[in-house]
């Protein structure tokens, strides 16, 4: 029995310790994977460098939603998996493809490590040629 529980205890702190040191958020890909903004607030940076359909813009947390969810609205997400996805120092970032019933996205989303924590400090969107 005491081996059981060492052996549970012992995957508890190992899945623990897994999930804290992500680089990318699981949250963020979830959101992508539901085509939710609300749930992609929550790992926006202050500052957010959009470039979605090829028209850039730096805006604030509150502007980035906003605009995250109206391409959301036009393009329902059906399918999103990430591709790629790695690490330098403080930064991380992932590549991914979202589908939709208006085409095929690429998505790569790149985070800053603040606080100990990941946000999204750029996200470029592109529709691919699929």
């Amino acid at each position: 029995m005491k081996k059981r529980v060492i052996f549970f205890l012992l995957g508890l702190w190992v899945g623990i310790a897994s999930l804290m040191a992500q680089d990318v958020p699981v949250g963020v890909v979830v959101a992508f994977k539901k085509g939710s903004s609300q749930e992609l607030n929550r790992y926006l940076g202050e500052k957010v460098d959009l470039v979605i359909l090829s028209k850039p813009s730096q805006v604030d947390k509150m502007a980035a939603e906003r605009a995250m969810s109206d391409f959301f609205t036009n393009n329902r997400v059906s399918r999103f998996d990430v591709n790629h996805q790695g690490k330098r120092g403080d930064s991380s970032f992932f590549v991914g493809t979202m589908e939709t019933p208006n085409g095929n996205f690429r998505v790569n989303c790149f985070f800053k490590r603040e606080h100990n924590r990941y946000y999204i400090h750029q996200i470029r969107i592109d529709k691919t040629n699929d």
